[in-house]
């Protein structure tokens, strides 16, 4: 990532809005390596399960070419990828990648998003055991990967970029199997943990 010049401003401005969010107390959220060689910018963010239990994980990476990419019909670009472990009645079932991604895209909703040029996969992999483990559950995961260019609202793009992080988060909620909290609801343990700061 090449150093912030004057003429990145936007840039500067989207990391700090990102640096704001939080995630909630299942969910551990650190800034990672970013990627180097798909645009003069960018900021990566992975998020892990905090406790003993492997609900979900992912990275959000947010790109930025201050000259524009005409396949992005911007200059900001988010990708994002989540993966979970899925419970054994959803293995199978014929729907799951449409519910996939119905979550993401009520997750873009829900954090009042605008987005251009959304485009993913939805990923179904799952194993069964034979002969001597035949005993063991059938077991699987779902892996959702997905990029859009984050779309303005009258506001300056980098102003709610918060807002895309916040989508990525609420789509490992669903992943995860876990009830989205709504925006004016703070978790009791994060109530607990900024107490005790």
């Amino acid at each position: 990532m090449r150093s912030v010049t004057a003429n990145d401003h936007a840039f500067e401005a989207a990391v700090a809005r990102i640096r704001t969010v939080t995630a909630r107390p299942e969910f551990t959220l650190e800034e990672g390596p970013a990627p180097s060689r798909l645009a003069p910018f960018a900021l990566a963010m992975t998020a892990d399960s905090s406790g003993d239990e492997d609900l979900a994980s992912g990275r959000f990476v947010l790109l930025h070419d201050p000259d524009g990419v005409d396949e992005w019909e911007g200059d900001f670009r988010a990708v994002v990828f989540v993966r979970a472990s899925l419970e054994s009645d959803l293995i199978d079932d014929p729907l799951l990648h449409e519910v996939g991604w119905s979550w993401l895209l009520e997750s873009l909703e829900s954090s009042g998003c605008h987005q251009l040029q959304l485009g993913g996969t939805i990923t179904r992999n799952s194993g069964r055991s034979f002969g001597t483990m035949s005993d063991r559950p059938t077991d699987g995961y779902l892996e959702v990967r997905a990029s859009w260019t984050p779309a303005s609202d009258g506001t300056a793009v980098s102003e709610v970029m918060d807002r895309h992080l916040q989508a990525w988060l609420r789509l490992l909620d669903h992943a995860a199997g876990l009830q989205p909290l709504p925006d004016d609801v703070a978790h009791v343990l994060q109530a607990r943990l900024r107490a005790q700061r």
